[in-house]
């Protein structure tokens, strides 16, 4: 199982605290940076930048880790994605993945990712990767990838409209207006600094932020604008969708808890993850990821998102389910 950032209290913040990297927002939408040397994003150049060992084996390191102490899952998913991705041709592009969680990934070691290459057709290819910890699946994911074809069955969802990003404050400075109340409690002081403190290589700016005192019951709907830190620039599309297999697990399951903010969280994680790409896009510029929770039930949330270009173009569309643990009052108590 994966670490997962919450959306209950402060926890949101998480999502896009850190230090503001070297150049993230001085490439402008579909234009070309002045030094690409100098602006590679973390995620590419760290974060996903795989070791490759022996055929098909690759060694993964770790870039952040939440302060959960477990490793955060849109780095195994975007990893697992990176190790599938080496072993297809080039003139194939991913189209989609599931993943399964099966334990916590430690955040000491390094993690394995060994592929097989399940099957090759003329169309579409699969590839398996287990990612590996102590001699043990930490990981399981099957990854697709398709010929691009042509076809006259198209359709798709309307993007919501909503305020752009450059009208909207980042989690940093959201963090810096909370951390200005005189009144905000200690407890909350310490957790907010210490997440303005981590460096987390996505931006993030919430369409509809949160307030981090209020406890009121919300409806399971959040909204986004987010980008990989950093200039990745056109190069082939599956490292975009690596990039993006990253972005997708940052405060999506957390949308589940919206309805139930009056209950303190004992315990989050993801249990599975499976996306689907549509259309190509640049992880590097600011898309709108719309997220909602159509159910939680019996310990479990499920969670839809999905990730529009800024043009209007449904790019990704992803859903997961996870683990979901509160405190509950004795009067809600079974036992």
């Amino acid at each position: 199982m994966a670490a997962s950032t919450s959306t209950g209290g402060f926890r949101v913040l998480a999502a896009g605290a850190g230090a503001e990297s070297p150049g993230s927002g001085d490439v402008p939408e579909g234009g070309q940076p002045a030094a690409p040397g100098d602006l590679r994003s973390v995620l590419v150049t760290s974060v996903l930048s795989l070791e490759p060992l022996d055929l098909d084996l690759f060694r993964g390191r770790h870039y952040w880790v939440p302060v959960t102490r477990r490793l955060f899952g849109g780095q195994i998913v975007g990893q697992a994605l990176v190790a599938a991705a080496k072993a297809v041709s080039e003139d194939v592009h991913a189209h989609s993945l599931h993943c399964y969680f099966v334990r916590a990934g430690d955040p000491t070691v390094p993690v394995l990712y060994q592929v097989e290459r399940t099957r090759t057709g003329k169309s579409f290819s699969v590839r398996s990767v287990k990612a590996v910890q102590h001699g043990k699946p930490i990981l399981i994911c099957q990854a697709s990838f398709q010929q691009s074809q042509e076809s006259p069955v198209q359709h798709q969802f309307t993007m919501p409209t909503v305020l752009p990003p450059e009208e909207l404050r980042t989690q940093e400075e959201l963090i810096q207006k909370y951390l200005q109340d005189p009144n905000l409690v200690e407890k909350y002081r310490l957790g907010l600094n210490k997440i303005l403190a981590q460096e987390v290589p996505v931006e993030i700016k919430p369409v509809n932020p949160l307030e981090i005192l209020c406890q009121l019951p919300q409806e399971p709907k959040q909204l986004f604008w987010v980008r990989a830190r950093g200039y990745i620039g056109e190069c082939d599309m599956k490292l975009h969708c690596c990039v993006a297999a990253y972005i997708s697990d940052y405060a999506f399951l957390g949308t589940a808890l919206l309805p139930h903010r009056q209950h303190p969280v004992k315990f989050m994680v993801s249990l599975d993850h499976s996306m689907w790409f549509h259309a190509p896009f640049r992880a590097d510029h600011w898309m709108l990821y719309e997220c909602e929770s159509p159910w939680a039930g019996g310990c479990r949330g499920l969670v839809h998102g999905r990730l529009w270009r800024r043009d209007g173009v449904l790019a990704v569309t992803c859903a997961q389910e996870g683990v979901i643990r509160v405190e509950q009052s004795p009067a809600e108590s079974k036992l």
